[in-house]
C-alpha cells in the first residue's frame, strides 16, 4: 500500500473510532456529557495540523512549524470586502449569551456560556448586496476524507438566520468565560443553538456571502445529514 493510501486509511480509522466513542457515550445525561467535554476533548474531522496560538493572535501550522497571523476574510458578494485580524475582531461589540449544545447523536449539553460577536457586525462592515442571501463559513484545515472533493469543513445559513435575535446566533471567541480553546473552535466558532451541532462550524477563517444555498461538509458526506437542521422541539428547553 503507498504512503498517500496508508494515511488515507489510517484517517478513516481514526475518524471511525472517534464516531465509535460518541455513540457509546451518546446515552449518558448531559451534565456527564459536560464533563467528557471538558476532560476527554472534543474530536473533530480536521486533521491535526494547526493550532490558534491565543497570546500571539496566529495560526500555528505543525507541519511547517510556521505562525500565520490569524485573519478573517470577508468576501462574495458584498460592497466592502474585508480582512480583520484577531485583534479588530475584540474590538467590535462583545456580547455574553447562555445556550445549550444539541449534538445530532441525541446528547446535549445545557448551560454553555458563549462571548463573541453578533452577525449584524459583520453585515455593517461588509455590506452585503441584495442578492446575497446566503452566508457560507470556511474553516482552517484540511479534513479527513473529504466528501466530494470538500477539503475543509464548510457550513451555510440563510442571511436572514443569522440577524434573526430569535435564532441567537453568535460567532464565539469565548466559552464559560475564558478564550475558546482548539477543541471547541478557536479562533472563532459559529453558535447557532436551535440549529443541531454539525451547524455550528469550528475554526472559521472566512465568510463567503452568496445568492445560493450550498450543502455543508456533513451533507455531502452524507445526505442523512440535511441542509438545514433545526433541533427537534422536544429536545429544546426554550420554546
Amino acid at each position: 500500500m503507498s504512503a498517500p493510501q496508508e494515511g488515507l486509511h489510517l484517517g478513516r480509522r481514526i475518524f471511525l473510532k472517534t464516531v465509535g466513542v460518541f455513540s457509546l457515550l451518546a446515552s449518558l445525561p448531559s451534565s456527564l456529557w459536560a464533563f467528557f467535554i471538558d476532560k476527554l476533548g472534543v474530536r473533530t474531522v480536521e486533521r491535526d495540523t494547526f493550532a490558534f496560538d491565543n497570546a500571539l493572535k496566529s495560526i500555528f501550522w505543525k507541519i511547517k512549524k510556521e505562525h500565520e497571523p490569524y485573519v478573517l476574510e470577508i468576501d462574495g458578494l458584498v460592497k466592502n470586502k474585508a480582512r480583520l485580524t484577531f485583534q479588530e475582531l475584540m474590538k467590535l461589540p462583545q456580547v455574553t449569551q447562555t445556550s445549550d449544545f444539541h449534538c445530532v447523536e441525541g446528547w446535549s449539553v445545557k448551560d454553555i456560556k458563549w462571548g463573541g460577536i453578533r452577525f449584524e457586525q459583520i453585515v455593517k462592515i461588509a455590506k452585503p448586496v441584495p442578492e446575497a442571501k446566503y452566508v457560507i463559513f470556511h474553516a482552517l484545515g484540511e479534513t479527513y476524507d473529504p466528501p466530494q472533493g470538500q477539503y475543509n469543513y464548510v457550513e451555510c445559513f440563510p442571511l436572514q438566520h443569522l440577524l434573526d435575535p430569535k435564532k441567537e446566533c453568535l460567532l464565539a471567541i469565548n466559552m464559560n468565560e475564558k478564550p475558546l480553546p482548539h477543541d471547541h473552535g478557536a479562533p472563532m466558532r459559529v453558535i447557532s443553538p436551535y440549529d443541531l451541532g454539525y451547524k455550528s462550524i469550528k475554526f472559521v477563517y472566512r465568510i463567503d456571502f452568496t445568492k445560493e444555498e450550498r450543502p455543508g461538509w456533513w451533507t455531502l458526506a452524507n445526505p442523512i445529514y440535511p441542509i438545514n437542521a433545526p433541533v427537534p422541539a422536544s429536545r429544546l428547553r426554550k420554546k
